[in-house]
């Protein structure tokens, strides 16, 4: 994997190939974070689908898995849609010596929880998300919802609104709680409404050198009207025609 933009040589411009810690720079969080800073993780292809056959596997490559476990090293939690995680069968988060070392020298909890947003809380107690996990998973969601069944299997239910979920009370309530560094990892709603709310700080797209054709949707879909948001290009990677893109929201 190499950089192609910023050319500069603290970021190794120099079109090396970029090492662990070459990537931790590009890709880490502010220094300070006394709020929440929320960064979006997505694949596309070069046509626009968000997905092959329903799953985001079949767009992804060694270098934006690389990426993508690079951002769960680097977050205080991950967030992700209900949908999402049924539809990718999300477990807990998993980690090894080099993985594990790294988040203890940045500071971080050992393993990352997972946070789902649910309004329903319509989720499975005996999914691999709270039955393979090392730490119990979080559950944002609603007053109405039902949510004994996942309190009795292990979650920490936050309830963040009453027949919706506010996801400004739901990243406040993850702050509260030290997870201020947030990986979100879709899906399109999740996004969108994330968007729509003002609430997205950083946008890591990895372009598919894949034409999938129509069927599948956007990045960001869904009922949320999202008013038209200036981004900075913050670096752009390549590797096997695979194109990284990390965008930051304007300052002001």
């Amino acid at each position: 994997m190499r950089i192609v933009w910023p050319p500069s040589p603290e970021e190794r411009g120099d079109g090396t190939a970029l090492s662990d810690a070459d990537l931790e720079r590009i890709y880490g969080y502010p220094p300070a974070c006394p709020g929440p800073f929320v960064q979006v993780n997505f694949v596309a292809s070069a046509d626009g689908a968000v997905a092959v056959n329903d799953l985001s596997a079949g767009l992804s490559n060694p270098a934006d898995k690389r990426v993508f476990l690079l951002a769960r090293d680097l977050a205080d939690v991950i967030l992700v849609g209900a949908g999402t995680a049924g539809a990718e069968g999300y477990r807990g988060a998993r980690t090894n010596p080099v993985r594990a070392a790294r988040r203890e020298r940045l500071g971080r909890c050992p393993v990352p929880p997972v946070a789902v947003v649910t309004r329903s809380g319509a989720l499975d107690p005996a999914a691999p998300l709270f039955t393979d996990t090392h730490v119990p998973p979080i559950v944002l969601t609603t007053a109405r919802a039902d949510t004994a069944a996942l309190t009795r299997a292990g979650a920490e239910v936050l309830v963040c609104g009453e027949d919706d979920v506010d996801l400004e009370r739901a990243l406040a309530l993850l702050s509260e709680r030290g997870l201020r560094r947030v990986d979100c990892e879709g899906g399109p709603r999740l996004f969108a409404s994330l968007a729509a709310a003002g609430l997205v700080d950083q946008l890591c797209l990895t372009v598919a050198p894949i034409l999938a054709g129509g069927g599948a949707g956007r990045i960001a879909a869904g009922p949320a009207v999202i008013p038209p948001q200036g981004l900075e290009l913050a670096s752009v990677l390549v590797e096997d025609s695979a194109v990284l893109l990390r965008y930051r929201r304007c300052a002001g």
